[in-house]
């Protein structure tokens, strides 16, 4: 990857200062070792074999899989045979900013938000493509990759126009698998941004609907319809998460880190962190952070 904007500090993978997306296909022989990611991946087999494994398990890959992972999540690649893999990679502001959009609609808010916190699935989506959507995603990818030397001052439009027709494209597979499709409900979005704005204030289901003024019965019920979780189990995703990126890129105290989430109760926050990652917070910053940090603030 020396010629590319994404580089391996320890075993992160992070992009260089000022990329926002990339896309290129790469080939695997043997294995790729167990890593995380500072971004959202989005890859999509295109030829060989091999196994992914990642908290969901082992799955043996074949032509059209397509395996999105938000930022955090650990995997590698075994018993590879020139497994080639088309990797599209984009940042976690990108989606915060100019993919804001997106979480109004009800395949692309489905694919990047909803559905890869829902169910046991712990920040990554599986699905696979047919022939078709197979051939029309790798050409939304090569729009991607024929603008990776071009100054993204002057491209960025072009840049987002083409990672949305591919995620699009995607979104369409997996709202069809999940059978989902319908519209968002506002009160739904409103509590995750709420929530995503203030994750350290200790909110209850309570003071969450109140705010939205809403019965709390209620909202679960539509919480639930849209992702499968009450609102608090969103909250504690969204925690984890923002823990593991403060795992990963700095050095402060565990506990400080779960205080800082929201989690006051060191315990509490332990539980959750290994529930979602598989791996204890030490575990995941001793195996992950290239800082190298003492023991004493584990």
């Amino acid at each position: 990857m020396a010629d590319e904007p994404v580089r391996t500090r320890g075993t992160v993978l992070h992009f260089v200062e000022g990329t926002v997306v990339h896309s290129g296909p790469h080939v695997h022989e043997d294995s790729h070792p167990l890593h995380t990611h500072s971004f959202f991946e989005l890859a999509l087999v295109i030829g060989g074999e091999g196994v992914h494994h990642s908290l969901a398990g082992r799955q043996r890959l074949q032509i059209g899989d397509a395996i999105l992972l938000r930022p955090g999540v650990w995997h590698e690649y075994e018993e590879c045979s020139s497994l080639e893999v088309y990797n599209c990679c984009f940042s976690a502001d990108l989606v915060r900013r100019e993919l804001a959009w997106a979480r109004e609609d009800p395949l692309l808010g489905y694919l990047l938000w909803t559905g890869p916190f829902s169910a046991q699935r712990r920040g990554m989506l599986t699905t696979h493509l047919d022939p078709d959507t197979l051939r029309e995603g790798i050409g939304h990818l090569e729009g991607l990759r024929q603008l990776r030397n071009r100054p993204l001052s002057r491209h960025r439009g072009e840049v987002i126009g083409w990672l949305s027709l591919y995620l699009s494209c995607v979104a369409r597979t997996v709202a069809e698998r999940d059978d989902r499709g319908e519209q968002t409900h506002p009160a739904v979005l409103d509590a995750m941004r709420m929530m995503e704005a203030d994750p350290a204030r200790p909110w209850t289901l309570t003071d969450l609907a109140n705010a939205l003024h809403l019965a709390p019965g209620y909202l679960v019920r539509l919480f639930k319809s849209v992702t499968g979780m009450p609102p608090m189990a969103y909250l504690s995703r969204h925690r984890v998460e923002l823990a593991a990126d403060q795992l990963l890129h700095t050095d402060l105290p565990i506990s400080r880190i779960g205080e800082s989430v929201g989690w006051p109760d060191q315990n509490y926050f332990a539980r959750r962190f290994k529930s979602h990652y598989g791996l204890s917070a030490s575990t995941y910053r001793h195996r992950f952070n290239s800082l190298r940090i003492s023991p004493s603030v584990h």
